[in-house]
């Protein structure tokens, strides 16, 4: 019995003892990460183990840069002025057609050819009445002349010698007529060519070989020396920046590029959308077979040059639906900052919101930064290195990170 009592005793002075060294153990734990936590700060703030930066980059100063001057306007590209040919003879048939959409003309030339029999055979009776009516009048003149011999002889009655000289001039306005007559005919059987009234493209053709056509019917339509024109719809308040002689830049639908020149200007304003048409001369059509009468284009009118502070293209970082550019601070913190942007010229971008004095904004490595991030600046590589080297570089110190 008693030696089952010292047993007992002593398993339970051990679990206390147990006990009593694992509270210990727990409760000196957190008074030593503690401890290690303060004597880590204490080394940081002596020197010893300096934070790391989170990117290396590049900065640059914002440079003042000539920009042009462009105002954005919409239009239709159309004909200068499409001429109709129509056909001036009537009740003819269509005997041969020689040009087709897209052919070059020049003035002058025949585009269609009518069956011309038909006119022949009435000039050929116009030349018969006229021979006919001009033996008329050489009888009536003669005896209008033998007439006026006798009248002193009184052989002839008055009335008689003006019945003579009355046939003469009938005879003599029927001789006109008969040549007014030939003449109309022989119009009509030049009429039988249809010939081109000015240089120009064939933009439409409605000519068919074997048709009858009467007289103004449409035979074919032409672009009058080639010309086009955009047709741009300029606000009321932008419409005083533009005037006669302004350059423009005119690009199609298709991707198609041309320059021009402004014309001249509408005299009115559309009471509905408040906007006025601006009529830019385009280059021969020929030249710009991406241009084409009908097309929607857009272009901008260029006013003039002006200076302006502008970034690379690669310090813009659009986050969250703005853009941002990374101010370096003097203790090499970077500040996020919200900027406009406006006018491009190959990789710089104007900064139209105002920036600090003596900025300098992230270059290379902007796109991987948070405000406040610490980094450390490099010089800008060559102008001949590899962008992806730098991109690489970035990448890695983020990943780091």
């Amino acid at each position: 019995m008693k030696r089952m009592k010292r047993s007992t005793l002593v398993i339970a002075l051990l679990a206390l003892l147990v006990v009593g060294g694992a509270a210990t153990w727990m409760s000196r734990k957190p008074a030593d990460k503690a401890a290690e936590s303060a004597t880590a700060d204490n080394k940081a703030k002596d020197g010893a183990h300096p934070p790391k930066p989170a990117l290396t980059v590049t900065v640059a100063k914002p440079e003042a840069t000539e920009l042009q001057l462009t105002l954005a306007a919409n239009g239709n590209v159309a004909a200068w002025q499409e001429a109709v040919v129509g056909s001036e003879s009537n009740g003819l048939k269509l005997a041969e057609v020689r040009v087709n959409v897209g052919d070059v003309v020049k003035k002058g030339q025949v585009l269609a050819v009518f069956s011309p029999e038909t006119v022949q055979a009435d000039i050929a009776q116009s030349r018969a009445s006229l021979a006919e009516a001009r033996a008329t009048a050489a009888d009536a003149a003669g005896n209008a002349a033998r007439a006026r011999t006798l009248e002193a002889t009184g052989a002839l009655s008055q009335q008689q010698i003006n019945q003579y000289q009355t046939t003469e001039q009938t005879a003599k306005a029927r001789v006109e007529a008969a040549e007014a007559v030939l003449a109309a005919q022989q119009v009509r059987g030049r009429n039988t060519q249809v010939l081109a009234p000015d240089d120009g493209v064939i933009s439409a053709r409605t000519a068919t070989v074997g048709s009858v056509v009467s007289a103004g019917t449409e035979l074919f339509r032409l672009i009058r020396q080639g010309r086009l024109e955009w047709r741009a719809e300029v606000t009321s308040a932008e419409l005083g920046r533009i005037s006669v002689g302004t350059p423009a830049f005119v690009v199609s639908a298709a991707g198609a590029q041309v320059r021009g020149t402004v014309r001249s200007i509408a005299p009115t304003v559309d009471p509905q959308t408040r906007a006025a048409l601006v009529y830019v001369d385009l280059p021969n059509v020929l030249q710009n077979t991406g241009v084409k009468a009908g097309m929607f284009a857009r272009g901008d009118f260029e006013l003039g040059r002006s200076s302006a502070p502008t970034v690379p293209q690669s310090a813009i970082v659009p986050r969250d639906g703005f853009n941002n550019v990374f101010l370096l601070r003097p203790d090499n913190h970077v500040s996020q900052l919200k900027v406009q942007i406006g006018r491009r010229l190959n990789d710089r971008i104007e900064i139209t919101s105002a920036l600090p004095d003596g900025a300098q904004v992230v270059v290379q490595g902007a796109g991987f930064l948070n405000d406040g991030d610490l980094v450390r600046v490099v010089d800008a590589p060559p102008a001949g290195a590899r962008p992806a080297k730098a991109a690489a570089s970035a990448a890695a110190a983020n990943a780091a990170k």
